[in-house]
Formats: C-alpha cells, sequence, structure tokens
C-alpha cells in the first residue's frame, strides 16, 4: 500500500474566528500553522487565502504572499483553491494560479452548498485546465457528485486533462453528496485505474472517513476548513491536532506516512 498523503486544509472561505479562536488568517499565521502541521506529518497544504479583516479573497499578491512565507519554513506542497468562496467571480478565482503554487483544486462541477450555489460552468472548467496545463501546476479534480468525476474525464477526452487523475472527495456539504463510507467506497469504484485519491469529510464525517480511506488505500484531508471540532463539543487547538490524530492512526494499522518528496513522486508532480 501507498504510504498516506495527508493534506492539511488550514483556513477555508467559510469559518470565522468566531466559530474557531485560532483559525489562521493572515499570510504570518497561516505560514505558522502549516509548518506546524508540516512538523506533524501532512504533505500538502490547501490554502484559502483571507484579507486581514477575515474576509475570503482570491488575491494573486496574498497568494504570493502566503506562497514565500511558507516556502521559507518547509518544502511542503502548496496547493491553492480556484474554488474561493461561493460569491467569487471566476475572473476573481482563476488569478491565484498567476502566483504558481505546485498544485491547485479544480472544481468539477457545480452543486448546492448551504444556502448557496457553488458555480463551475462547463467553459469554466474547461479554462481552469487550460491555465494548469500551461503553467505546469498539478490539479487536484474536487468531487462533490459523482457526475463530477465524469465532467473531469470529459476533460480527459478534450486533451485538457490527463490520466491519472488524482481525484479529492468532498463529502458531507450540506446540499450535496452525503459522507457516508458507501458513498465513499461508491465514488472510488468509479475513478479509472491508475487514478490517485483523498477524501474530506465535513464536520461529523471527518475521522470516520479518514479511517476508512487509511484502510482503503486512499489519502487523507483534515484542517478548519472541513471541521473546527477535535471531538463533539470540543474545538480543535490547532490544525495539527488533528493532522496528529491521523498519523497516529495510520501508524496504528501500519500505513506509513509520505513525506513533501514522497508525495510528490505518488502525485506526478515534478519539482
Amino acid at each position: 500500500m501507498e504510504k498516506l498523503i495527508i493534506t492539511v486544509a488550514v483556513t477555508g472561505a467559510e469559518v470565522t474566528k468566531q466559530q474557531q479562536p485560532n483559525l489562521p488568517v493572515t499570510p504570518d499565521e497561516i505560514a505558522q500553522e502549516v509548518y506546524r502541521c508540516w512538523q506533524a506529518g501532512a504533505s500538502i497544504a490547501h490554502i484559502h487565502a483571507r484579507m486581514p479583516d477575515g474576509t475570503p479573497t482570491q488575491s494573486k499578491e496574498v497568494y504570493a504572499e502566503i506562497k514565500k512565507k511558507i516556502q521559507e519554513k518547509c518544502d511542503i506542497i502548496i496547493q491553492f483553491s480556484t474554488g474561493g468562496a461561493v460569491w467569487h467571480k471566476p475572473e476573481e478565482r482563476i488569478q491565484c494560479l498567476d502566483a504558481l503554487p505546485e498544485m491547485a483544486t479544480l472544481s468539477a462541477g457545480s452543486c448546492n452548498f448551504g444556502d448557496d450555489v457553488f458555480m463551475n460552468s462547463p467553459s469554466f472548467m474547461e479554462l481552469l485546465a487550460k491555465r494548469m496545463k500551461e503553467l505546469g501546476i498539478r490539479p487536484e479534480i474536487e468531487v462533490f457528485e459523482p457526475g463530477m468525476i465524469e465532467n473531469a474525464l470529459r476533460l480527459v477526452k478534450k486533451g485538457l486533462l490527463e490520466l491519472p487523475l488524482h481525484f479529492d472527495f468532498v463529502l458531507g456539504v450540506p446540499g450535496a453528496m452525503t459522507g457516508n463510507i458507501e458513498d465513499l467506497v461508491f465514488l472510488v469504484h468509479k475513478l479509472p485505474a491508475g487514478c490517485t485519491w483523498s477524501v474530506a469529510g465535513i464536520g461529523r464525517y471527518e475521522l470516520p472517513l479518514a479511517v476508512h480511506s487509511i484502510l482503503m488505500g486512499g489519502h487523507v484531508r483534515v484542517g478548519f476548513e472541513d471541521n473546527i471540532y477535535y471531538r463533539k463539543g470540543e474545538l480543535a487547538t490547532s490544525n495539527a491536532q488533528l493532522v496528529e490524530r491521523v498519523v497516529r492512526i495510520a501508524k496504528e494499522v501500519g500505513r506509513e506516512i509520505a513525506t513533501p518528496q514522497e508525495a510528490r513522486k505518488i502525485l506526478g508532480i515534478t519539482k
């Protein structure tokens, strides 16, 4: 079984300091939190940028500052979000690619997202895929619903993406696919041979899905973007605390943890 890649989504676009006082917001806070998670065993940092007041931003300048500060501390793989907040316009969402991360997310379809709609038109997906290909950025295909796998494979047929792909199943978002174990198994069985995958369980789904992914040979995403609690009613003290728990569980069942360099090899990233 491959070594386990742990992604940490330290901030997201929805969580506030009022909900989670330990949420990192500024570039310095995000870089320091990513560094702690790298020390704990994370090999990918999934990044959303914020303004000083906590407002989500897709500013390429802010992303570039975050990237620089992280790289001064460690060799973790930096992955930018092109999802942003649900209200960001496509032209805002794509600009973070100009800061040249090693990886970036490509959400492969639209879905309900709480009380909003997360819009990803076919033309925007094609634009993201083209731009990532031009810049040599490894895409992570974000899947909130089963049809999004087929959307990604259509981009492969058009020559905009190349197999094998890396997928991230984001399960448990209110309005999209639930995060039950059978949902994860169903999605994994739909992937083409040779593709890699991780799972991001939202809220109460985070831990059980992480455990099953470890056992199934997949990879894991944790962090405040997805879940602010360590256990029911108890806020996590840091993103690193959530990473440390996954590392402990993996080691207990004999799954080794991938370093960033090992993760690059698994994912086909050339640096």
